[in-house]
């Protein structure tokens, strides 16, 4: 594709003093991981893949739902009948958006085994995760590898935003301590009103504009908070903590494993993700021959979903498995066990 057709796709933004010619060959030279592709993932891919960033890598452990197209803008009916992964929905989208830069997706659960392979080719993260376990990774990982990162969150009719540069800035750990478990409310317990995402990744994706074209002089650099529905917003700053585990220690207890869990509860899902206690390699049709004389089963080159009385399994080829009808994790580790042997 000539280069005048490539220019002229991004005119607009060009125009536009603070960007201009170079702050675009910067974007399109520039490589992004997008880790979780929710709510917010959909957004931050959709706007950051309409400006330009050379190259997306879309992390995601999920597939698409009939629950999920209130919000997660890059999916529609037929990603929900194709039971597709949402990483891979997502990349089949953006193709048809801009189909001059390059994608990656990866149908993965982000953990300490595969975080410094996803990133090490990176320039910058963006938070579209639903967890804070998941954050708290991310944050180790950067700040040992000096990467920035945009934090963003949102539930009910508020959302937060933070973009965190290592060294220079406080860290997700500065931000919110040593929480044992989500911060504040969540989808699960007080829903989300549809919008809100678009708003917070949005202020995301500027962020990681400014970040990639060198303009980091035009960054927040505070904690925004706002609430759409009460129309307020708020700006904090957010100092570096005396002593942070993180940041000033560098106690890494996420990317080290000491802190990992095999199961995890899913925001706004009655599910429990269930790990594998080593890496597995499954060969999807041999599983779905293997139970097909005990339920129902769909096999697709991407995943096995096999039901049985109330429960749902969908497991992937590494032996990752969402357990769906409980909220327990006892009962969707042992569900796990029973079916996969393991």
């Amino acid at each position: 594709m000539d280069d005048e057709h490539v220019w002229e796709r991004y005119s607009r933004q060009m125009l536009f003093a603070p960007v201009g010619r170079e702050g675009q060959k910067r974007l399109l030279d520039s490589r992004v991981a997008v880790i979780g592709l929710g709510a917010l993932g959909t957004v931050l891919a959709n706007n950051l893949a309409r400006a330009g960033v050379g190259y997306l890598k879309l992390v995601d452990r999920d597939f698409v739902e009939a629950s999920n197209l209130q919000r997660q803008i890059l999916f529609d009916e037929s990603d929900v009948e194709d039971n597709l992964p949402k990483s891979i929905a997502a990349v089949n989208k953006l193709k048809k958006i801009n189909s001059q830069i390059r994608y990656e997706g990866l149908v993965e659960d982000l953990n300490f085994t595969n975080i410094f392979d996803i990133l090490e080719d990176i320039d910058l993260v963006v938070d579209g995760t639903d967890n804070l376990e998941t954050r708290y990774l991310m944050n180790e990982a950067c700040v040992k590898l000096k990467l920035p990162w945009i934090h963003g969150a949102c539930a009910a009719g508020s959302g937060t935003a933070f973009t965190i540069r290592p060294g220079e800035t406080a860290c997700f750990a500065c931000l919110w301590g040593e929480a044992g478990g989500q911060v504040g409310e969540t989808c699960d317990t007080a829903g989300i009103l549809g919008p809100l995402p678009s708003i917070v990744a949005s202020l995301q994706s500027v962020e990681a504009i400014k970040l990639l074209t060198g303009a980091s002089a035009a960054l927040q650099g505070k904690l925004l908070f706002f609430d759409v529905w009460e129309n307020s917003i708020t700006c904090a700053e957010v100092p570096k903590r005396d002593g942070c585990r993180v940041c000033s220690r560098e106690d890494f207890q996420y990317i080290s494993g000491e802190k990992q869990l095999r199961s995890t509860y899913l925001c706004g899902r009655d599910a429990v993700q269930v790990l594998p206690p080593v890496k597995l390699s499954l060969s999807l049709k041999d599983l779905g021959e293997k139970l097909a004389p005990l339920g129902r089963v769909f096999v697709s080159p991407y995943l096995v979903k096999f039901s049985t009385g109330p429960h749902e399994l969908i497991i992937f080829s590494d032996g990752r498995a969402l357990v769906k009808g409980t909220s327990d994790e006892k009962i969707a580790r042992s569900l796990y066990s029973r079916y996969l042997g393991a």
